[in-house]
This record gives C-alpha cells, sequence and structure tokens, in this order.
C-alpha cells in the first residue's frame, strides 16, 4: 500500500511523467524509498524535481493515501511496478509504465494473453475472422487483449466474450469510454471477468499521442500479438514492430495482394512474422506456455488425479502412431477449440507430442 500510495504521489509531481518515474524507481529500487532519502545516482535534474517530496515526505504519503482511496471509491485498481501482481511480461519490457489503473479483474492480467490487433476500417471478412480467432483462441486458454477501438479490436474482444475473457487497454483514463460506440461493450468485458487497463490517470481525455503510447502496452502484456488487415501505415504495425522489439511472437494473416488493407500485414511476413492460417498455428506455437490449463485438467479428473474422461478418450483416439488434428476432430465429435486446448494440456503433461502438424502419444 506504501508503495502504490508514493507512486501516486509522486507521479503527480509538476514535470513527472513515466518514463523519468521509472527511471527514479530502477535506480532508488522502490517509490517509497525516493520520498525518504535523495539517490545520487539519479541525475541532478530528476534530484531537483523530487526536492520537495524529500523535504516532506509524511505529506506525499498522505496525499498519495487520499488519492489512493479516491481510485478505489471510483472502483479503480492501481498496480504499480514491483507490485506482485503486476503484470510481470510488461515489467520486462524498457518502457513499463509505473503506474497502471485497472478497472475489472486484475487476476485475468496475470493469465497468458493473446493480442489481436488490426485496421479500423476492416472489410466484413476481416471482421469475421478477428471474432473467430478471438474465439478459438479464448477457449484455448489465452486472454484476448486488444485496444477497444472500432474495426478488427472490437470483433476481437467480441469474438473473445463468446468463449472466455479479454484485456481492453485505452489511451484514456478510466472515467472516459472511447469510442462512445464501445460503452455497451467495455460494460460486457467486465461483466464477464475481463479487465479494462490504461496508464492514464482519470481525467487524461482523448489526445492523438496517447494511443500509439498504449501499444506498448497491449504488446507488452501478451505473449504475441496477431495482426489482422493492417495497411501499410497503421497503428496494428507499430503494435506489431514493439513486439518484435520486446521479444513476442508476430503472427499475421495474409490476404488478396490487391487489398491495401493486407499489405501491413504482408510486409510483417517479409519481417519474420508468422504466416497463420487458423488459431491452431498459434495454439501449435505458444500452446506450452499455458501451463494453467494443465491445472485446470487435473481438476476435472477423477479422485486419483488421472483424466478426465474426454482427455482419456482423446488418449485412447491419439495412440502411439501419428494422427492430425483434422482426423481426431472427426474421430472424437469434439469443437476445435476445444480440442486444441485438450491437446495442449495432455501436451504439457508429456502424454502425447506434436511432430510435424501431428500428434503422437508418449504414455
Amino acid at each position: 500500500m506504501s508503495e502504490t500510495a508514493a507512486a501516486l504521489a509522486l507521479m503527480a509531481l509538476p514535470g513527472m511523467t513515466p518514463a523519468k518515474l521509472r527511471m527514479c524507481w530502477r535506480t532508488a529500487g522502490g517509490f517509497d524509498a525516493l520520498l525518504d532519502e535523495v539517490t545520487p545516482a539519479l541525475p541532478a535534474s530528476l534530484q531537483s524535481l523530487l526536492a520537495d517530496a524529500h523535504n516532506r515526505p509524511d505529506r506525499y504519503r498522505e496525499q498519495g493515501a487520499r488519492r489512493l482511496e479516491d481510485l478505489v471509491e471510483q472502483g479503480i485498481d492501481v498496480l504499480v511496478l514491483g507490485d506482485e501482481d503486476y503484470p510481470a511480461l510488461l515489467g520486462e519490457i524498457p518502457q513499463s509504465p509505473p503506474v497502471l489503473y485497472v478497472r475489472g479483474s486484475r487476476a485475468c492480467l496475470a493469465l497468458p494473453q493473446l493480442a489481436i490487433v488490426g485496421g479500423r476500417r476492416a472489410s466484413r471478412g476481416g471482421l469475421e475472422l478477428a471474432s473467430a480467432f478471438a474465439a478459438e483462441l479464448a477457449a484455448s486458454g489465452f486472454i484476448i487483449t486488444s485496444g477497444l477501438a472500432l474495426g478488427i479490436d472490437g470483433a476481437a474482444h467480441r469474438g473473445a466474450l463468446r468463449s472466455g475473457r479479454t484485456v481492453a487497454v485505452v489511451g484514456t483514463g478510466l472515467d472516459t469510454v472511447y469510442p462512445r460506440q464501445h460503452r455497451t461493450l467495455q460494460e460486457q468485458i467486465l461483466a464477464e471477468g475481463g479487465a479494462v487497463v490504461s496508464e492514464l490517470p482519470p481525467g487524461a481525455g482523448v489526445r492523438p499521442q496517447h494511443f500509439p503510447a498504449r501499444n506498448r502496452i497491449i504488446s507488452g502484456m501478451s505473449l504475441g500479438v496477431l495482426v489482422i488487415e493492417a495497411a501499410l501505415r497503421s497503428g496494428s504495425l507499430i503494435t506489431a514492430r514493439l513486439a518484435l522489439e520486446q521479444g513476442r511472437e508476430v503472427f499475421a494473416i495474409p490476404g488478396s495482394i490487391h487489398s491495401t488493407q493486407v499489405k501491413g500485414c504482408h510486409q510483417l511476413i517479409r519481417e519474420g512474422a508468422l504466416l497463420t492460417e487458423s488459431a491452431a498455428d498459434i495454439v501449435e506455437q505458444l500452446g506450452g506456455l499455458l501451463g494453467y490449463k494443465a491445472a485446470e485438467m487435473s481438476a476435472v479428473g477423477d479422485d486419483t488425479g488421472s483424466l478426465g474422461p474426454e482427455a482419456r478418450q482423446l488418449l485412447e483416439l491419439i495412440g502411439f502412431d501419428p494422427v492430425d488434428m483434422d482426423t481426431l476432430a472427426m474421430q472424437s465429435g469434439m469443437a476445435m477449440p476445444a480440442l486444441s486446448a485438450l491437446l495442449v494440456s495432455l501436451e504439457i503433461e508429456g502424454r502425447v507430442e506434436a511432430r510435424d502438424g501431428r500428434y503422437l502419444r508418449l504414455r
């Protein structure tokens, strides 16, 4: 609590920016420590910025505590760097925001996230793709993360809500819904156990510079980024390139060579993004990181800790000869998202192995 209050107080200092506060935190090792003592390793300009806080630390702690109380009354949670609930992947990037404001479930921020981004002026086909991919990937265990924008973002959020949860990273304070058309969508995200996240405090309105900055948070919280219908000059390409810089996987869906709406996706594929034709391509690439799904599978089992009936049936169908997913879907009668989730869990437990798109039973 003291770290959170101190971060809020310091963030409100005139001239303080997220980048400056992040530097202070990394140098001092904590926000509260910055109120108590001068940090010689900091540049003189930052020491000057912190001078009043050093002289009156108790006053600043009280101010931070009051700000925190006000936020709680508004239904806004606060996560700061160093907090055990701060998204771990986001904390690893160089430009991690020192303060995150959250509405909804902070717990879902700790689960594996997959970002889906794309153009605002998307085609009907692009919107359908975004919705379908999001639904399948959410069913496979991913939290779907996007930016609440019109077009692909909105379709991804809606698709995820059909089978799982979703996180919206916004470019305004959490007291503002932008675009206004997505007010109902935001309410649905929260009602279904998702979250809305911003690095901006309440009162920060709609400003163009906020939106490119939030893209690093979308990619930073995610294991990978799927790009659907991105033009050559689009915010989606910014997100994808940030993801590459952050060491994340980037997936892109190709389209017609005559469409300007997908030229950005083709460019990403030329630069090393993985050409993606199905949700299974992403699950196969990142599915091993869905460790928490294995725990869910154990809970489905019987009292002896054995597999649940669907998993046992699937294991019998796989046998010890390689078999592809289409064959398994036909033989089991399972929907592809549920089948993908079970295969991932069996692979995590060491019961099956994926080889060249086919599955082989190990035990």
